[in-house]
């Protein structure tokens, strides 16, 4: 059952909050040692969870009694283990509560545990030292892409029905396209990012949760988007509440469409068909498709993104070195980060802001192109999950997993980023080995009512949400 389902059973008095609890610690207990997602349980007395003690919730909670996880990466529970997935950060405790993780326990959401994730969020992959690997429950040998793949493992096994995550740079998105799952990175300012942070690199972060069906990620937006006190973005107000646009019909929408990669990279044969499919789909379901994309990055937009990531990196290093009062000692960090972070040392502010400027300039242009289609489609990656450890570095080659990356990631993902704009992932199609393939649609700003009426429409047309991964590895 999704989120929406168990709610109604707490509510219609079928099912306690607690029995819906207990199942989740069972499992848990049952299938973490199968995937390793959960890195650590929570209680649910403790003040950011609840119900407390199993006690049945207000009935007019939208999530009432539903077991949830939350990504350990930037959004802290006081009292609760945050290592954002780092041996330096390692034993540290947090000592406050993000704005989102009190809104999450006002939906009803009964906080459980804390879920996997690649050191700092930096890697497209979900395989820190500090935990270990988390496995794809559709294929156990293979990733989950990253940096959400803690959560979008546990949901996809089924241990909860939601998870929280984060994007970057397409940390909700890729995770989603691997485990078969709904994705979505909201518009900037939509879902606060305090107390702790306003802006986190320029505007690129966003905060929100993997699903597996539309309806969750609509009722779930609704519960905890809005601005809070001194928030540095405002999103354009809604019209009326997603879950009533996830019941609405799109009309026909004027839809862009290309399979071509960024770099020239190959396009794993699976895929093109799969994203063959999803074209006639919506041709069939009347949209205008027509092959068209936004205006590419130039040299030096790319040198633009290259400086604000670096940039990212050595705000990473020196705000946990000021909050820790120490720098990492020898061995804390994996490679791969103390490549970042040296990368970091070398970016000035002024390369850092120059780079933010070109990025606005792209956004503008970016806009424009949404003045005359409704949604960009995509794949949302090339190529199927790859097997664990291909994304990982090593001592002696410490950026082989960004050199690998380039493998799935090709379409620009990191556009939703740079622009604000929304952007979701769902899963509409499975390759020749019955792995999910996910299609990537970026609508224009502020516009997650187009992608909750569209992405309603596929699921009903397509539904996905009834597959279930076997739990076990391929031969």
């Amino acid at each position: 059952m999704d989120a929406t389902e168990q709610a109604d059973l707490v509510r219609s008095g079928q099912v306690s909050a607690a029995e819906l609890l207990a199942e989740a610690r069972d499992r848990i207990r049952e299938l973490n040692p199968v995937v390793n997602a959960v890195i650590a349980g929570l209680d649910t007395d403790t003040p950011d969870a609840t119900p407390a003690n199993g006690s049945t919730p207000t009935d007019d909670l939208p999530f009432a009694g539903v077991p949830f996880l939350v990504k350990d990466l930037a959004l802290e529970i006081a009292g609760t283990p945050f290592s954002e997935g780092s041996r330096w950060l390692a034993g540290n405790v947090s000592g406050h509560s993000q704005e989102l993780a009190r809104r999450f326990r006002q939906t009803g959401l009964a906080i459980i545990g804390k879920t996997n994730t690649c050191e700092f969020g930096l890697s497209p992959h979900c395989e820190p030292v500090l935990h270990g690997a988390t496995r794809n429950p559709w294929d156990l040998s293979r990733s989950t892409s990253g940096s959400s793949g803690g959560s979008a493992a546990a949901v996809a096994a089924g241990i909860v029905p939601m998870a929280h995550g984060n994007d970057l740079g397409g940390s909700l998105r890729y995770p989603a396209a691997w485990c078969g799952l709904v994705g979505l990175k909201p518009t900037r300012g939509r879902v606060p990012l305090g107390p702790e942070y306003g802006d986190v690199v320029g505007g690129l972060a966003a905060e929100f949760a993997l699903t597996r069906t539309v309806r969750d990620a609509a009722a779930l937006l609704d519960a905890v988007a809005g601005p809070a006190p001194g928030d540095p973005y405002l999103a354009p107000p809604r019209p009326r509440p997603y879950a009533a646009e996830a019941v609405t019909p799109p009309g026909q929408l004027r839809i862009a469409a290309t399979a071509t990669p960024n770099r020239g990279q190959t396009v794993h044969p699976d895929y093109l068909r799969a994203f063959d499919a999803a074209v006639r789909l919506l041709s069939d379901l009347g949209h205008d498709v027509q092959e068209a994309h936004p205006e590419p990055l130039d040299r030096a937009g790319h040198h633009a993104i290259r400086a604000v990531y670096a940039a990212a990196a050595a705000w990473i290093e020196g705000y946990w070195t000021r909050r820790l009062g120490r720098g990492p000692e020898p061995g804390e960090v994996e490679p791969y980060t103390e490549v970042l972070f040296g990368r970091g040392r070398k970016v000035s502010a002024g390369d850092y802001l120059q780079g933010v400027e070109e990025l606005q300039r792209f956004s503008r242009r970016v806009a424009g192109f949404f003045q005359t289609y409704d949604l960009w489609l995509t794949p949302t990656v090339g190529w199927p999950p790859l097997p664990l450890g291909t994304l990982t570095a090593t001592a002696e080659d410490p950026v082989r997993g960004e050199r690998e990356a380039g493998r799935f990631l090709m379409f620009d993902g990191e556009y939703a980023n740079i622009t604000g704009n929304p952007a979701m992932s769902v899963p509409l199609g499975t390759d020749s080995a019955g792995l999910p393939v996910g299609m990537s649609f970026l609508a224009g700003f502020g516009a997650e009512a187009t992608l909750f009426r569209l992405a309603a429409q596929l699921e009903q047309a397509s539904p996905w949400a009834g597959r279930r991964p076997a739990l076990k590895q391929s031969t």
